[in-house]
């Protein structure tokens, strides 16, 4: 391993709201038509009834020239450049950025809930490539069966022989899955967004995979193929933080055990206090290499990862904040404590006797988790992954009019008449109603 030294003194990570302001003019003219299409499903074929729910799309293509030179500038610039833009753009000038709001209660006769619903049709990825892993078939398609998903594509790459392996289609068949794509890589993605002659679209796409795969999962998601994935989720990585009562032996196995994964894996070793015995760690990493059947995969993974020092637990745990690992191993002396200090990681394993490779296969935990950073805004897959949830709202007369009168003053400071009359009309009827039986 490469023991490039980095020294961290402490990390603040702050995250604020920006508030947009927007001004409408009035927009109701007399002579603008305002009558809606009908539509009678039963009268329609299938074809038509799918082009109803299209969308209309932008074509961003050209858009992105424009937006880059302004996503650069904030991250360079930070407020000062959001109030340039502002003023630019808005004609408003800034004296602060941040804007402080405060909640508004829910009165008597409104009830709120959110229901969920499976999504109908998923496209789980199983990486094939040099390993067989029919745990990721497990980790995605179980939760995918729970759910009610109607349609599990499940896609991996074909052997030699054009046969998927043995183990993977075992796993499928027993958890639900309807198709069995052999596929990998790029084109595997883009066949189960598309959909092709014999493989259905799909709507959301689930699994880890290479640059290629992980690339083709972020250009679809953004195209006319309208589909979402679970998160950007590329070659494994893992961040293990060790003090002195850590073994060696243990330390090199669970480094190892994501080095094993492939030359694009990463590893990153981070030595709590000045009296770890980091020579130990490394003898011990070279001779379990030397022996492991994929050592050479591992030993190329080795080739850019890398050791940091810290002086103390809390710089540690500030270094892995920043770094965001797929996996984070805290083997340290009372590791139960520092868990409430971890802010990103995709999955964590605490103490001396917890390895990563009990969460690939058997803690409990799902193993398909965000890699690169991105736990810094994403979590592993779950059950919710296959969920969306719907808003219900009901509202009584008496919950429209407690809150009726700012919905109406919100619509109206908006410049939506219609939004407000929407209100305004049905408070109308109440009162009137009253009255009438006031008489």
């Amino acid at each position: 391993m490469d023991c490039r030294v980095i020294s961290l003194r402490q990390i603040f990570i702050t995250s604020g709201v920006t508030q947009t302001r927007y001004s409408h003019p009035k927009l109701f003219s007399p002579t603008l038509s305002c009558s809606m299409k009908t539509y009678k499903l039963s009268d329609l074929t299938r074809t038509e009834v799918d082009s109803l729910k299209a969308r209309p799309r932008i074509d961003f293509s050209s858009i992105f020239s424009v937006v880059q030179p302004i996503v650069d500038d904030i991250r360079s610039r930070g407020d000062a450049a959001v109030m340039d833009y502002t003023m630019r753009f808005d004609k408003v000038k800034l004296d602060s950025v941040i804007e402080s709001v405060n909640d508004l209660p829910s009165p008597v006769g409104v009830r709120c809930k959110r229901v969920a619903r499976s999504i109908s049709s998923v496209g789980l990825y199983v990486p094939g490539g040099t390993a067989v892993l029919p745990s990721t078939a497990l980790m995605l398609s179980v939760p995918a069966q729970i759910a009610g998903c109607k349609t599990i594509v499940l896609a991996s790459p074909p052997a030699q022989d054009g046969s998927i392996c043995k183990e993977v289609i075992y796993c499928a068949k027993k958890t639900g899955v309807t198709h069995i794509l052999k596929a990998g890589g790029a084109q595997a993605i883009s066949a189960m967004a598309w959909g092709t002659e014999s493989c259905p679209k799909v709507e959301k796409i689930y699994g880890p995979g290479n640059q290629y795969v992980t690339a083709a999962k972020m250009i679809l998601q953004n195209s006319e193929a309208m589909i979402s994935i679970d998160m950007p989720a590329g070659p494994s990585e893992v961040l293990v933080i060790a003090d002195k009562h850590a073994s060696p032996v243990h330390v090199a196995a669970d480094l190892l055990s994501q080095a094993e994964h492939g030359p694009d894996s990463q590893v990153v070793l981070v030595v709590a206090g000045n009296d770890v015995d980091l020579t130990a760690i490394l003898d011990e990493i070279n001779k379990q290499c030397q022996s492991l059947p994929r050592g050479d995969l591992a030993s190329k993974a080795l080739g850019h990862s890398f050791t940091v020092f810290a002086q103390d637990m809390v710089e540690a745990i500030g270094f892995s904040n920043l770094y965001a690992p797929e996996h984070l191993i805290i083997n340290v002396k009372d590791a139960e404590k520092w868990e409430k200090f971890v802010e990103n990681a995709g999955s964590v394993f605490l103490g001396s006797w917890t390895p990563e490779s009990v969460g690939d296969y058997a803690s409990g935990t799902n193993h398909v988790l965000p890699t690169y950073g991105y736990a810094r805004m994403y979590g592993g897959v779950s059950l919710d992954s296959f969920l969306k949830y719907i808003m219900v709202q009901s509202l009584t007369e008496e919950g429209l009019r407690k809150l009726g009168p700012y919905v109406a003053t919100m619509a109206e400071v908006e410049g939506l008449d219609a939004h407000k009359r929407a209100v305004t009309l049905r408070l109308q009827d109440i009162e009137a109603r009253q009255l009438s039986n006031l008489r």
